[in-house]
C-alpha cells in the first residue's frame, strides 16, 4: 500500500504541474479516475471532453454526462465520426492510430478554445503490454498520460477508485466498438449497431465482462471463464442464440479462451 500511496502522490504532483488539463473522458474506469483526481488537484482548471460517435455506445455517453453533472465538471461533447476518416472503414492494423490522431486533434482545438494548457488520456501500465498503435498518436501530439507516468496498473486504479467512492471501481472494461472486428473486415454503421446490441444483450443478462467479436457473419462471444456455465445454461444459451440471430448474425459461437483484452491482435 505504501507503494500505491507513492504512485498516487506522484500522480497528484504531476497533475499539479500541468496547471490545467482537458481529459479525454469515456466514463470508463481509467478516465473517470483520472478526471476526478485532476478535479481534486486542479479544481475548475479541468474540463472533460467526450467524443460522440457510432462506435461509442449511448449508455457510455449518458454515464459520462451524469458523472460530470454530479461532480460539477465542465463537459464538452464533440462529434468525432471515425468512419469518415480516410481508410478507417477498411479496418487496417493501424486503425486505432487513425482514430486517436483525429480525436486528439479535435480535443486540442477544444482545449485551446477554453484556455487549457494540456490534454490528458487514461492509458495505464497494462496498456504497455499489448499492440496499441493509438499510443503512437498520443506521443506524436504531445498528449499526456498521467496514469502511465505514475506507474499505475488497472488493478491499482480500481483500488484507488474504490477508496475515492467512485462507482466505476468495479465497472467492466470497455473499448471502442470498432475493436471488435477482425483486421481487414469493413466496418460499417450497421455492423457497429449489431455489436452494440449484442453486447447490451449480454450485459442485460447479467454478464459482467463481455466482448462480441465479429468474423464475417460469425459472432464470437467472450465472457469471463467463471461465467461459462451461465452462458451455456439451456435457457440463457437459447435466448442468446435466438436474439443474436435476430440482430443479424448467421452463426453464434463462444470463445473457450474466455474474455481477454486485444484478442484480435493475437494473429498479428
Amino acid at each position: 500500500m505504501d507503494t500505491l500511496r507513492e504512485k498516487k502522490k506522484k500522480l497528484d504532483d504531476y497533475l499539479t504541474g500541468l496547471r490545467s488539463v482537458a481529459v479525454a473522458f469515456s466514463s470508463g474506469v481509467d478516465s473517470t479516475f483520472l478526471l476526478k483526481t485532476a478535479q481534486d488537484v486542479l479544481g475548475n482548471n479541468v474540463i472533460a471532453v467526450t467524443a460522440k460517435s457510432c462506435s461509442f455506445p449511448e449508455r457510455e455517453l449518458k454515464e459520462a454526462q451524469a458523472f460530470c453533472t454530479q461532480e460539477g465538471i465542465k463537459h464538452v461533447i464533440i462529434e468525432s465520426e471515425e468512419l469518415s476518416i480516410d481508410g478507417f472503414r477498411s479496418n487496417p492494423k493501424n486503425r486505432c492510430y487513425l482514430c486517436k490522431h483525429e480525436l486528439f486533434t479535435r480535443i486540442s482545438k477544444v482545449a485551446k478554445e477554453h484556455g487549457i494548457r494540456h490534454i490528458a488520456e487514461g492509458s495505464n501500465m497494462d496498456d504497455n503490454g499489448d499492440y496499441r498503435p493509438g499510443l503512437q498518436a498520443v506521443a506524436e501530439l504531445g498528449v499526456k498520460s498521467p496514469l502511465r507516468y505514475a506507474g499505475l496498473t488497472k488493478d491499482e486504479i480500481r483500488v484507488l477508485s474504490k477508496e475515492m467512492g467512485l462507482d466505476t471501481w468495479n465497472k467492466q472494461s470497455f473499448a471502442c466498438l470498432s475493436s471488435r472486428f477482425v483486421y481487414g473486415e469493413t466496418i460499417s454503421e450497421e455492423k457497429l449497431r449489431m455489436v452494440d446490441h449484442a453486447e447490451q444483450l449480454l450485459l442485460d443478462l447479467g454478464f459482467h465482462q463481455v466482448r462480441v467479436r465479429v468474423h464475417g457473419n460469425i459472432a464470437r462471444i467472450e465472457v469471463l471463464p467463471e461465467e461459462f456455465e451461465k452462458l451455456v445454461h439451456e435457457h440463457v444459451r437459447n435466448r442468446v442464440y435466438r436474439e443474436m440471430k435476430a440482430i443479424g448474425f448467421s452463426y453464434v459461437t463462444m470463445d473457450l479462451g474466455g474474455y481477454r483484452t486485444g484478442s484480435m491482435n493475437e494473429t498479428l
